[in-house]
């Protein structure tokens, strides 16, 4: 019975998204999971969205620089797919089958929230990519950070210091507030899925929410399902 269990291979690792409006605290909050789950003995990785792996990362730079909006929401949206494409089948599912803890900053709620939601890309379309690119992939926990708008954009400008604003910090207020309003709307469509946290807190704060949430829906939800520890 112990030979086959062994023999069966690691069980899966989780894959944990983080999703939020600019400067919201995404990369903050990812790195201190991280850590808190490498002290664990839980094999963690990060990885991002666009880009993560060799291909996606040309994509990103392709995105962020304004070249998706050029070619107009559509093609934007192709864009990321084919990025995203490229991320999971290289990176994510890959370490997910090694047992490995996947943190991700942004995954297909983005593309959900900017071209569904703000640009206007039929559901359908959104769909059907998804079924190309993730498949039945699904993440076990979501966390939504949400902050204001104006306290967001100020951070993300701190952030970012003298450089120029990327193609969706350089939005207008408006569109920050509709973003915001699509991410609540995605969250109570999945409530089992995912969880809004108040990022307008101080970093030890919104950590500790993000680690109850954690807790709570992930390690206790399913105790029968323990993970390979590293």
């Amino acid at each position: 019975m112990i030979e086959a269990a062994a023999n069966a291979g690691p069980v899966r690792g989780r894959f944990i998204t983080f999703e939020g409006g600019e400067g919201s605290g995404k990369s903050t909050q990812i790195k201190i999971l991280a850590e808190r789950l490498n002290a664990a003995k839980l094999h963690t990785i990060v990885t991002r969205e666009p880009g993560g792996s060799p291909g996606a990362e040309i994509i990103r730079h392709l995105v962020l620089s304004g070249m998706g909006k050029l070619l107009g929401t559509d093609a934007e949206t192709l864009l990321f797919a084919a990025a995203r494409d490229d991320h999971v089948h290289t990176v994510i599912k890959p370490a997910l089958e090694q047992g490995v803890w996947v943190l991700c900053d942004r995954f297909a709620d983005s593309t959900r929230a900017y071209q569904g939601r703000l640009g206007n890309v039929l559901p359908g379309v959104l769909n059907a990519m998804e079924r190309v690119t993730i498949g039945d992939l699904k993440p076990d926990l979501t966390v939504i950070l949400d902050i204001p708008v104006e306290i967001g954009m100020q951070r993300a400008a701190a952030r970012r210091g003298g450089c120029a604003p990327d193609r969706f910090e350089a939005e207008d207020v408006a569109f920050h507030r509709q973003l915001r309003d699509a991410y609540r709307d995605i969250a109570a469509s999945d409530p089992q899925r995912c969880v809004v946290i108040d990022a307008n807190a101080d970093v030890a704060t919104v950590a500790a929410a993000v680690w109850t949430a954690l807790r709570d829906r992930v390690l206790t939800a399913n105790p029968a399902k323990e993970v390979t520890r590293a």
